[in-house]
């Protein structure tokens, strides 16, 4: 082939025009409900995890214990290096759960953290509120973020803090609710997801065994409109209960984790 017909046929070449991807946004997607989604989870992976076992069919590559993963996209982050997040929204809960093995893996109920369940809880010997018919009840903290990548894109995740992660959720509250800035009127409490926060994991233990935990640091406000906007929209959507939770996805932890 000559260069000259070589130069031809390369100019011949016609390039797809990404830019109709803008012009049919939303097709295909009309009839999706907030009953046909449900947002995923942020989860630190520990040594029960399938995720990290290799010959487990869910098993990620390169997974490891104490890194960061989306359990819908199977992203994995390092947890020294950690990821930042914006949070939009706090939603504490009571789940009643069964013990492993005796229900379907979901929770057996939802209770406001208004209600007075634990009232009929007494706890067991290993620290589980139970109720009278067996089930115990589990406070929840729900941060619910958005997850900053480093290309400038964002998607939804949940973290959910229970257990020995409480404190790590009072920590975090305690950050947002001491922020304060200067206004025209006086100091205010911006929104939370005016901010971005930064989330590493730290290696933890006590006499039940040892485990990786959350560490979380600010690191500074929102630099982007369209950001900060899908923050709020975030933050009305939780709010308004059109954000789906899928609680039965957290059973991938052992039932005897010390954390």
């Amino acid at each position: 082939m000559t260069n000259a017909v070589k130069k031809k046929e390369e100019t011949n070449i016609v390039t797809f025009d990404t830019s109709v991807f803008e012009e049919d946004a939303g097709k295909g997607l009309t009839n999706l409900g907030s009953e046909d989604l449900s947002i995923p989870f942020l989860r630190i992976l520990s040594d029960t995890n399938d995720e990290v076992k290799k010959r487990s069919p869910k098993y990620i590559e390169g997974a490891e214990v104490g890194m960061m993963f989306n359990t819908l996209t199977r992203e994995l982050y390092s947890g020294e290096e950690g990821v930042q997040v914006i949070p939009c929204a706090y939603q504490p809960q009571l789940i009643e759960w069964s013990d492993r093995g005796k229900g379907t893996g979901a929770p057996v109920n939802i209770h406001p953290v208004s209600s007075n369940i634990l009232s009929k809880t007494t706890r067991d010997d290993n620290n589980k509120d139970r109720l009278p018919n067996g089930n115990y009840i589990e406070y929840t903290a729900n941060h619910y973020v958005l997850i900053l990548s480093k290309d400038g894109t964002t998607s939804q995740a949940l973290v959910a803090m229970k257990s020995t992660q409480r404190k790590k959720s009072k920590r975090w509250n305690s950050l947002m609710l001491g922020l304060k800035l200067q206004g025209k009127n006086g100091f205010f409490n911006p929104p939370t997801f005016s901010h971005i926060y930064k989330l590493t994991t730290v290696p933890e233990s006590n006499d039940q065994g040892q485990w990786f935990g959350w560490d979380i640091n600010r690191v500074g406000p929102v630099e982007k409109q369209e950001i900060y906007a899908q923050g709020k929209i975030f933050q009305e959507s939780v709010d308004k209960g059109e954000v789906k939770v899928k609680h039965e996805d957290e059973t991938t932890v052992s039932e005897n984790a010390p954390y």
